[in-house]
């Protein structure tokens, strides 16, 4: 769906990136790197994203660093279509609704960080889970987003980025 209306996949990523989270933030060429697409590609979004003010430039530690412009009148909108477009919310409000008594749901790994990797990683935590429908609503999101869901309901050792998506207070 988003990938038909914005075909720059450079731009899409960088989206999906800082727009999952206002915590992400990243440096060129270690965008380049994660995304395994050149310097120049990813500088040339990155300056158009930010002279169009969705993105803010902060120098530190002798790189320039990036990160979404919350402050920006669109940032809630962009941020609601990446996580439509993630199949995220509804996700969420499906297994708050009947997994049982939720306390944390987080998103995990690549997604988490911002890549469009295919393999959508959920955490969710807390007592008397209903495990057959956790494993049913990720079969059934998988199909429908056609990516590959995994749900996981103790905390991993090594996480490469989570994102709380919903926390019980």
């Amino acid at each position: 769906m988003l990938d038909s209306l914005i075909t720059s996949k450079t731009r899409l990523k960088l989206l999906i990136k800082f727009f999952v989270s206002a915590s992400n933030r990243g440096y060129l060429r270690g965008m380049a790197d994660e995304f395994k697409e050149s310097t120049n590609s990813i500088r040339k979004e990155l300056n158009q994203l930010t002279e169009a003010g969705y993105l803010l430039r902060e120098d530190s530690e002798h790189k320039v660093y990036y990160r979404a412009n919350i402050a920006h009148s669109l940032f809630s909108s962009l941020q609601g279509l990446i996580h439509n477009f993630l199949g995220i919310e509804v996700f969420v409000d499906q297994v708050l609704a009947r997994a049982g008594d939720v306390h944390e749901v987080a998103l995990l790994g690549d997604y988490a960080q911002g890549l469009d990797s295919g393999h959508i990683e959920v955490l969710v935590l807390g007592l008397e889970l209903n495990m057959d429908y956790l494993e049913r609503a990720a079969l059934k999101a998988g199909t429908i987003l056609g990516k590959e869901v995994s749900i996981y309901t103790e905390s991993l050792d090594q996480v490469n980025g989570k994102i709380i998506l919903y926390q019980k207070a």
